[in-house]
Order: C-alpha cells, then structure tokens, then sequence
C-alpha cells in the first residue's frame, strides 16, 4: 500500500496532487442492494491506519458506512451511521479493530463507486 504523501508545489503549498494509489476498489450498485468490502490493512511499518478517498458517479447519491450496513433515508429523519458521498475518510486499525468494512448503497437505478487506499499514521 502506498503512503500518503501530497505533492507540495514550488512555494511548498499543498498542491493537491496524490500518486496513484496501488490499492484500488471499484464497484456498481443497484438500487437498494447494500454491497460490502473489507478495507486493506497497510501493509508499512509506522503507517497502521488507511485513508480512503472516494469517488462517485456524477450524479449519484451513495450512503457509505463504517463497519455496519449502508441505508439510504426513506423519508423520516432517523439517527444513522451512514454518510452521502464523504470526499475521503481516515479508518483506523488497532488491536480492537482487526478488520474494518465499507458498505455502501444506493436509491438510484445504479451507481459506480471507486475507493482508493494510502497509508497514513
């Protein structure tokens, strides 16, 4: 798994610009059909947690959740674990959490979700 490192530009800003991640997701949702993957465990010594940076299909709306299952609201405000279309989420693993899940969902007729890993600390 790849570190994440930003590109710093000449002044030294943060240039926004990530390398290509060497650990990639990809997958199409049908209308409310929650689907599951298990977030990759970094692999490098000193970086244990792993952003996730997400991208959705113009367009869409996906709910993604954190260990627990997607939902997509239904009309009445509810409490929920599930977020509309997060940019980029920091996962953290430690000896209680030896394995994290994505879910995600969708009210639309289908939606294509990409999610890229990097190391961090």
């Amino acid at each position: 798994m790849r570190r994440f490192i930003m590109t710093r530009d000449i002044n030294g800003y943060n240039g926004f610009g990530l390398p290509f991640s060497d650990n990639l997701v990809q997958l199409t949702l049908a209308a409310d059909e929650a689907q599951q993957i298990t977030v990759p465990k970094s692999n490098l010594a000193g970086y244990p947690n792993v952003l996730a940076v997400f991208s959705f299909e113009p367009g869409s709306m996906v709910w993604v959740a954190l260990n627990d299952t997607a939902e997509a609201p239904t009309g009445a405000a509810v409490n929920t674990t599930s977020e509309g279309l997060p940019a980029a989420r920091l996962i953290e693993f430690n000896a209680a959490t030896e394995t994290n899940t994505l879910s995600f969902i969708t009210n639309d007729t289908s939606a294509e979700v990409g999610v890229a890993f990097y190391a961090v600390q």
